[in-house]
């Protein structure tokens, strides 16, 4: 069941060894329970991996481009450019909702357009690189498809960290200030997922998904902020 992946290699400018390693990087967690043949676990562990990966060859990068900036601007930095959406953006230049194989169900509810399956994927995508071509491979597909967003961010100030946009904003309009909750949570003790929400009072603002509440949490405030009509 080895999908041909002969477009997303000549985008990456990767030849994969392993093409079950590749194929194993687009399962999402609802297809082998409709498909007891699929001889492979969900891509949960790759994304569990190339979230490391992500985050180590981000940092390495903006450590030795920003040597003056504080710790605080190199953390918002990267929040800008591994965000949920951030990730599903480059997601969709690669097309990687194409490869995805879930459920039925999960695709007829429009899974191979969720930012946050999108993102996944992605992530998945770079343990597949990291296990099969190494990390320096894993690192420069970061610098080749996510890093040239940064002067971008940069200059506009995107990278602020949407939790403190969200709540000057709260207590400037409302004089109250946002509260999280988690809603859910699913997956092993070691490689927990989120559902979290963002209240001002009873009222819910938004809903964020993510691999730790932190990322949750500030994919909530980047949700509510998109939608904010007060």
């Amino acid at each position: 069941m080895t999908k041909v992946f002969n477009e997303l290699e000549e985008l990456l400018g990767l030849h994969f060894r392993d093409k079950d390693l590749l194929t194993n990087a687009f399962i999402h967690r609802s297809y082998p329970n409709e498909h007891a043949e699929c001889p492979f676990d969900s891509n949960e562990r790759l994304e569990f991996l190339g979230d490391a990966v992500l985050e180590l060859s981000v940092s390495e990068y903006l450590y030795h481009t920003y040597p003056n900036h504080p710790e605080g601007d190199l953390t918002n930095y990267r929040s800008a450019i591994v965000n949920t959406a951030s990730l599903a953006e480059t997601a969709k230049k690669l097309k990687l909702g194409d490869y995805l194989l879930m459920s039925k169900g999960e695709e007829e509810s429009g899974g191979r357009e969720s930012e946050y399956l999108l993102a996944n994927a992605l992530e998945a995508l770079l343990g597949a690189i990291y296990l099969d071509k190494g990390y320096e491979a894993a690192k420069n597909t970061v610098a080749k498809f996510l890093l040239p967003k940064l002067p971008a961010i940069v200059k506009s100030e995107a990278y602020k960290d949407a939790k403190s946009k969200l709540q000057e904003i709260a207590q400037e309009q409302m004089a109250i200030t946002p509260h999280y909750q988690v809603l859910s949570e699913w997956g092993p003790d070691h490689d927990k997922h989120f559902l979290i929400g963002v209240f001002v009072g009873k009222k819910k603002l938004g809903e964020g998904k993510g691999s730790s509440k932190q990322r949750a949490e500030l994919d909530a405030a980047e949700k509510a902020l998109e939608d904010w009509r007060y």
